[in-house]
């Protein structure tokens, strides 16, 4: 099980969109946020300043009414806190997160850093799929590594990055 995992090298000018593939992201912990938060200085510190929205899509095992809502609570408005990307993440063997964080243009030293990311995952009491998106704010330097932990406990899985462009 890992507490975190941070890709530290790599993410630089040779490409213009990261892509980070999410497989089987199981938590220790019931409950737990799947997160991520970039870096301006190799690692040392991941807290670059973030403005985000999300949107979720929830379906429950019983025979509940599916939901589509706008998530204000997930929100961040100029916030250093890692992004949770999936929330309320079941840890039972038949629960996991799958997904998608695309990281555009992060060596350019002109413009806010976008990304988006859409996840499915299970929850104890259904299924959730959630989008969100936003802008890592620091313009003037590059994000050069990016961090993704569960909010609570430890976690296994995969993740994968590739550079496009």
């Amino acid at each position: 099980d890992l507490s975190s995992v941070a890709f530290t090298s790599s993410i630089d000018s040779t490409y213009k969109l990261y892509i980070f593939k999410f497989i089987d992201i199981n938590p220790a912990t019931d409950g737990a946020d799947w997160q991520f938060n970039g870096s301006i200085d190799a690692g040392s510190n991941y807290n670059v300043e973030k403005t985000t929205t999300s949107v979720k899509i929830y379906n429950a095992e019983s025979s509940g009414t599916p939901a589509i809502a706008y998530d204000t609570t997930n929100d961040l408005a100029t916030s250093t806190a890692y992004k949770s990307l999936g929330m309320d993440i079941g840890n039972g063997a038949d629960e996991s997160l799958a997904g998608t964080l695309w990281l555009f243009n992060p060596s350019d030293t002109g413009y806010l850093k976008h990304f988006y990311s859409t996840v499915t995952y299970s929850q104890s009491t259904g299924v959730e799929s959630r989008y969100c998106g936003g802008y890592l704010k620091d313009s003037d330097d590059n994000i050069d590594a990016v961090s993704f932990k569960m909010s609570t406990g430890n976690f296994d899985g995969t993740i994968k990055m590739y550079g496009v462009g």
